[in-house]
């Protein structure tokens, strides 16, 4: 496919309610219930009729969002943001409102799993919202597909410079064929925490973890957590499929200088096959040497982590708030550790969109794209409350995300390989190389096969 977006035709406040409740970047599985209270939640006064067809789930969540009534004058906002989430993206719109913008923002939150299968049929049917979410990892997917307009000319007639507050990691991320199509909100990484009890009792200091220069240096570590800490703690916390490994695997593939999995225009795979089984074999060793216990689900990865038994985690940086807040558990948090030659983390994006949408003016895009700098810009330090490292540098050099934990992991914004621009990508590429390596964790493959088994997740999902 070739990448001349601009070729391509575009296809066509929440004044006093709360954007709904679910696990920070999870999945929904409320049941669907009806009525005007669930409905009401979702930032709309409506009808028992109308809150019959939006079809809203206990947790504020909305099936049908089309059919939320959204107030004259207002902008939508669909968001994917539940549980704590969704509760400081409320105090950003609820702090926007209080502006009294010419637009307020009415936001609706869908169910997770359902977000961009819905805001894509919704924008094919001229029926999407004024703004939305993207992951940085299905941005080009929209922007290939229409379902996305470039903002290069709301930001230039509206002074905003996004250089000016925006690293270049994530500026070249929302950029594609030299236009602009989101603004980023934050960054989230897979990071590493440690239990400050179980190191000090395996005589692991913090300045040991500071100096973690290579694999055998953080395996001298994970050695001293189990010849010291008994059968019961972990050294490693980490589960055998899913979600974590994949990012561990993709950290340590672009540490060794692993080639992107596919070219620039995303028509050919170009895996390098030394390192990502180098890879693969590097981490398989963690399991195999005892340092990662067996056992460890992938929806409760952190789990053992949380309850004092696991001295080291590799998780995401959205845990930060949930540990904070467990009663006993003394950690820190510090960026993925460097174990071979580049200093590369897993990372992705959160960034906020405008979806094509004819009936809007130009005053309300114009509207529109204000409040994604405002949410980002001035409410980036709100957000930080999430977990997640905000990517406007007025909330992360600002003197209270300093003196926050996520102030540790900063660097993560420049260490971040963000995923290739591909079409297939979010929920083709990425999708089957986890299964393919789910297949090696476990030991259902040997690595020659996990390897045949990644390329064939590559060639499978070419543009």
């Amino acid at each position: 496919m070739k990448r001349n977006l601009l070729k391509i035709m575009l296809t066509s406040t929440l004044a006093a309610t709360m954007c709904a409740s679910l696990a920070a970047c999870g999945s929904s599985g409320s049941s669907g219930t009806t009525g005007a209270t669930a409905a009401n939640q979702s930032g709309s006064a409506t009808s028992t009729s109308n809150s019959e067809q939006v079809n809203a789930n206990s947790d504020g969540t909305v099936n049908n969002p089309e059919a939320v009534q959204i107030k004259s004058g207002d902008l939508s906002f669909w968001s994917l943001f539940t549980g704590g989430d969704g509760e400081w993206w409320q105090k950003i719109v609820s702090d926007y409102n209080n502006t009294s913008p010419t637009n307020p923002v009415q936001c609706v939150t869908l169910v997770w799993a359902d977000y961009y299968t819905k805001l894509q049929t919704a924008v094919a049917a001229g029926k999407g919202p004024d703004m939305g979410i993207s992951h940085v990892s299905k941005l080009y997917e929209l922007a290939s597909t229409g379902v996305i307009e470039p903002l290069d000319d709301y930001l230039k007639d509206n002074d905003i410079d996004l250089t000016k507050y925006y690293s270049q990691n994530n500026i070249d991320a929302v950029t594609i064929d030299d236009h602009i199509y989101a603004i980023p909100l934050d960054t989230h990484a897979e990071v590493m925490y440690y239990n400050t009890d179980l190191i000090s009792q395996a005589g692991i200091t913090e300045d040991d973890i500071a100096n973690i220069k290579s694999i055998d240096d953080f395996k001298d570590l994970l050695k001293k957590c189990k010849d010291t800490l008994g059968s019961d703690c972990t050294p490693l916390c980490l589960s055998n499929s899913g979600d974590d490994p994949f990012r561990v695997w993709y950290a340590l593939y672009y540490q060794m200088g692993g080639a992107p999995f596919v070219n620039d225009d995303a028509t050919k795979c170009t895996l390098d096959k030394d390192k990502a089984e180098a890879a693969m074999k590097a981490l398989k060793d963690l399991y195999d040497e005892g340092y990662i216990q067996k056992g460890i689900n992938s929806d409760d990865n952190a789990v053992p982590f949380q309850s004092g038994k696991a001295a080291f985690l590799f998780g995401g940086t959205w845990l930060t708030g949930t540990f904070e807040s467990t009663k006993g558990l003394n950690f820190n948090n510090a960026c993925f550790p460097q174990l071979y030659d580049n200093q590369t983390c897993w990372a992705d994006s959160h960034t906020l969109i405008l979806p094509v949408k004819k009936s809007r003016t130009k005053e309300e895009a114009d509207n529109a794209v204000k409040f994604m700098f405002y949410a980002s810009d001035k409410g980036g330090i709100t957000w930080a409350e999430s977990g997640q490292i905000p990517a406007s540098s007025t909330a992360n050099q600002s003197d209270k995300y300093k003196s926050m934990k996520g102030y540790n992991v900063i660097d993560e914004l420049n260490n971040a390989q963000f995923a290739p621009k591909a079409s297939h990508y979010y929920n083709g590429i990425k999708t089957d190389l986890q299964s393919a390596l789910d297949g090696y964790w476990t030991g259902q493959v040997d690595l020659d096969t996990a390897y045949e088994n990644l390329e064939t997740a590559v060639k499978n999902n070419l543009d």
